[in-house]
């Protein structure tokens, strides 16, 4: 918000830049900055070109790094991803991605957050409910939950209503951005019909973290069945109750409609899609 700053950054003249943020106003017959007060202002046009200036300068850079360190590979493809859904299902799809396609690099990151991630990627898998943007989005996993314990932990209690058990024992919540703590379990209590304080015990960052606990330390997880199947396959998860329910919950892959350009972003686009409908 300083021209003279910017001027600096770039090692041009201070009325170089004005001159040229002035053309580019004219170009596009909007004003981008509020010059009325003692500070710039952005107005309503220079908020909305903003980001999308520095998603391609971004791009740009990367790619020109690049192709400069290895010209026959190109950059990678950035694709953010939930950690649970990272750990319990995609690590052994991006292994088997490496050896179909090992000249297309991928740089995963992963952080526990509800919707899109504030870093900037090329493809993103969120967590989420349905919702309508301006990105291309298809629906990857829908979630389907039911509580989960240790087997040590539903033979103590086996014969129990399933509103005494949950009553009896420390609830486990995942930390949802923006959400109350007991969201997720006060959405299983009005669709089970059960009665119970949702607000008691320990909530985790990550479902994953919430049914490790379950599994070593007490405690009931509502997990989704699907993505934890090899856990209760091998019996060190229990599902105490026929108590399933789909919570309004899913896995979405969200991109940008003029990515799909690059026959890479299409590329990976196309196999996570085929992958995840497999594992269906």
């Amino acid at each position: 918000m300083s021209f003279t700053a910017g001027a600096q950054a770039l090692e041009v003249s201070q009325s170089a830049v004005s001159r040229h943020v002035i053309s580019l106003e004219e170009a596009l017959g909007q004003k981008l900055f509020d010059r009325s007060g003692q500070r710039l202002v952005l107005t309503a046009a220079g908020a909305a070109l903003l980001p999308e200036v520095r998603r391609a300068f971004d791009l740009l850079e990367q790619t020109m790094a690049a192709v400069s360190q290895d010209p026959q590979n190109g950059r990678p493809i950035r694709i953010h991803i939930p950690p649970s859904l990272l750990q319990q299902v995609v690590m052994p799809m991006l292994r088997t991605f490496h050896q179909t396609h090992p000249n297309v690099r991928i740089d995963v990151s992963s952080a526990p957050v509800t919707g899109l991630p504030n870093t900037e990627t090329d493809m993103a898998i969120v967590f989420d409910r349905p919702n309508i943007d301006d990105r291309i989005t298809d629906l990857l996993w829908l979630v389907r939950v039911a509580p989960v314990c240790s087997p040590a932990l539903a033979e103590r209690h086996a014969g129990k209503s399933i509103e005494d058990f949950l009553s009896d024992n420390d609830l486990l919540h995942v930390t949802l951005e923006g959400e109350e703590r007991g969201l997720l379990w006060s959405t299983f209590a009005r669709a089970t019909s059960v009665a119970i304080d949702t607000n008691r015990g320990h909530a985790f960052d990550t479902l994953s973290l919430a049914v490790h606990y379950a599994m070593q330390s007490g405690g009931v997880a509502l997990a989704d069945l699907a993505m934890f199947a090899p856990e209760i396959a091998g019996g060190q998860l229990v599902v105490p109750y026929d108590a399933a329910i789909d919570d309004g919950f899913g896995y979405y892959l969200k991109l940008r409609p003029d990515d799909l350009a690059d026959p890479t972003i299409s590329l990976v686009r196309s196999w996570l899609i085929a992958q995840f409908a497999a594992r269906q």
